[in-house]
């Protein structure tokens, strides 16, 4: 396995000390870079371990934070201040750009080969900041399926993946329909990968996680979906150039 460094940095964002997770590379010289978003209860151990596994392909990666160093396991406070986030395209936006500049600031990233890959409100964020004209190279989200303000998405300009659960309540066919036809009007480089029989946060490993009707892990799809985001890296973002 090759060997990778981590540490904590701490930064300003939404009026709060942010903890994210740096994850670097083997070696000394510039990589590209991913920036990574959790899932609404925020910054945990399972977004620790994909930023580790980031760095040993060969990426720099932030799992950055959204409540200020805080996990929040209950669901009623988790959504007290998700939802209210997640209605607010500017705050996502201050969130995304803080991590966002973190990442770029660091020795070792190459600046101009950055992606932004989440998890339901982190896929958001980073959604958000494609919707901003930030200079990113792909954007992958999982059960991140959030439209924007009208004609916004026309400033993304890299390759959007994206991937949901059939079954998942919290992203139906209505809000697959609606992102669909927001960056197909765009004229993104979109796709849309929709994993049979998994319900919201498949992808989420059981622990940690607040109990919430309609969420539940999908081992076989977790994978899937964990191939396919390491595939559009790949195909986006090359540790080659």
């Amino acid at each position: 396995m090759t060997t990778i460094t981590t540490c904590t940095v701490r930064y300003p964002a939404d009026g709060l000390t942010m903890t994210g997770h740096l994850a670097l590379p083997a070696g000394a010289g510039r990589r590209p870079a991913v920036l990574l978003g959790p899932e609404g209860p925020g910054l945990g151990d399972v977004e620790r371990r994909r930023a580790d596994a980031l760095a040993e392909l060969g990426y720099v990666a932030l799992a950055f934070d959204l409540h200020g160093g805080r996990y929040l396991r209950d669901p009623e406070e988790m959504l007290a201040r998700c939802m209210p986030l997640l209605a607010d395209p500017d705050r996502m936006r201050d969130i995304g750009h803080a991590a966002f500049d973190v990442l770029r600031a660091e020795p070792r990233t190459d600046p101009d080969r950055i992606a932004a890959v989440g998890y339901g409100t982190g896929g958001a964020i980073g959604l958000e900041l494609g919707r901003d004209g930030v200079n990113l190279r792909a954007i992958g989200t999982v059960n991140a399926l959030t439209t924007g303000r009208p004609g916004e998405a026309a400033r993304i300009r890299c390759p959007v993946w994206a991937g949901v659960g059939s079954e998942d309540p919290i992203m139906p066919p209505a809000q697959r329909d609606a992102f669909a036809a927001e960056m197909q009007a765009a004229g993104v480089d979109w796709r849309l990968v929709v994993y049979g029989g998994a319900l919201h946060a498949f992808h989420h490993p059981p622990v940690d996680q607040p109990v919430v009707p309609g969420v539940g892990h999908h081992p076989r799809h977790a994978q899937r979906a964990w191939r396919d985001v390491v595939a559009l890296l790949a195909e986006c973002l090359p540790l080659t150039k």
